[in-house]
């Protein structure tokens, strides 16, 4: 049944057009810039569906049992409050301004839904894989919303591409290639009620798409849309010492000071939060060039 999904401005919603007043609209890509506006609307209602947010919440049990298909893309793109909208729409705008800007936005929107459907059949896998071990039906029954299992995916592949060999997570520096996992584990002791199969579902969609699997099947789409012998930036360079900014954002960007977000994924209301991290990984060559000038050159790599 439908419901009434005119809301206030909250404080979630008030910090979000703060942030995207700070980073500038018009620096966001499209297609990024449409899943947000899309969610957005949605979450305040000026986009009215026939369903509750509940209604099309993520879980195994109405995937195989009741066949309720519609739910493996719709549980994405609600979210359960103001903050968590917030978390998750600004975790979006930094992973797509680094990832269309860099495939471009018909491949990054192929990217997109693919990784949406991949990681819910993930998530329902690993949930019927549960209850059958575990021999616990509370696994088919756990039902989740939010975008945060997608982007989980989309930090596996950011992380990958911008090469280095720490990241810091809460404080601590970890080897860049256990940080999605680390990650993993702190967040789940942390924070109770954050779906673990849910970031599990991100993680594994996300190394699906580096060692090949599922970035062939991307790379098919892409070439079925726009031609075989189109321009795939992605074959650039992408892994120097130095990277995009991703994270820190607006006018206070710092070249000196790059942060990374990380995500928190509930199992009722998926959620992309948490403290940012400082990103190492510069070359000797860039340590003295002023910060608007080291942000100017990225810029122009990928126009």
């Amino acid at each position: 049944m439908a419901r009434d999904r005119r809301r206030g401005m909250g404080l979630g919603v008030m910090l979000l057009a703060y942030k995207l007043h700070s980073i500038g609209m018009n620096t966001i890509p499209p297609v990024t810039l449409a899943l947000l506006i899309g969610q957005c609307l949605l979450f305040l209602g000026i986009i009215d569906p026939p369903w509750n947010r509940y209604d099309v919440c993520l879980s195994a049990e109405h995937i195989l049992y009741y066949k309720d298909y519609w739910r493996l893309i719709l549980s994405a793109i609600e979210h359960s409050d103001d903050m968590h909208l917030y978390h998750n729409m600004i975790s979006l705008v930094l992973k797509g301004r680094t990832l269309e800007k860099l495939y471009g936005s018909v491949k990054f929107a192929i990217l997109v839904v693919v990784f949406t459907l991949a990681t819910s059949l993930t998530y329902v896998g690993l949930a019927w894989g549960a209850t059958e071990v575990l021999e616990s039906y509370s696994y088919m029954k756990q039902c989740a919303i939010g975008f945060s299992g997608v982007l989980f995916a989309l930090k596996v592949l950011t992380t990958h591409l911008e090469g280095g060999s720490r990241r810091y997570i809460h404080g601590m520096s970890v080897p860049a290639k256990y940080a999605v996992w680390i990650e993993l584990v702190i967040i789940h002791v942390l924070v109770p009620r954050a779906s673990f199969l849910g970031h599990l579902a991100g993680i594994l969609v996300g190394l699906a798409y580096i060692w090949g699997p599922l970035k062939v099947l991307v790379e098919m789409i892409h070439a079925t849309i726009t031609g075989p012998y189109s321009y795939d930036r992605s074959h650039r360079s992408f892994g120097q010492s130095y990277t995009y900014m991703h994270g820190t954002v607006g006018p206070e960007q710092n070249y000196e000071n790059e942060r990374q977000n990380y995500g928190w994924n509930f199992a009722n209301d998926q959620y992309e939060a948490g403290p940012s991290s400082t990103y190492e990984g510069r070359t000797r060559s860039t340590a003295n060039i002023p910060a608007e000038e080291l942000r100017r050159r990225r810029l122009e790599r990928y126009q």
